[in-house]
């Protein structure tokens, strides 16, 4: 069983119910990593940069958002964050943002 995991593809051992136990796919990588040999380190960070970008645009703007309505409420600067809202979940849409879940 051993040889055939360390022969194995990550895809191919991911999809094998005896090595995934029932657990999260990441599991299974991460024993076919190790199992397999390759001893490449695993990205420490998910996502692509621009994904992260888009996120704390999108951060930012209901911070400022929330303390623009808390300290007047100043209209022009929640307006502001609310399109910088919008912008970054338009990046998010336009990059596939929701393909770098993992």
């Amino acid at each position: 069983m051993a040889d055939q995991l360390a022969s194995s593809t990550m895809g191919e051992a991911s999809q094998d119910p005896a090595v995934t136990g029932g657990h999260h796919p990441a599991d299974a990588a991460m024993l076919t990593h190790q199992v397999s040999e390759l001893f490449t380190p695993l990205p420490s960070y998910h996502g692509r940069a621009i994904s992260w970008i888009a996120v704390s645009a999108i951060v930012v703007a209901f911070v400022v958002g929330g303390l623009a309505l808390i300290i007047g409420p100043t209209w022009w600067l929640f307006w502001a964050s609310a399109g910088l809202a919008v912008a970054g979940f338009l990046v998010g849409a336009a990059t596939n943002i929701m393909d770098d879940w993992y």
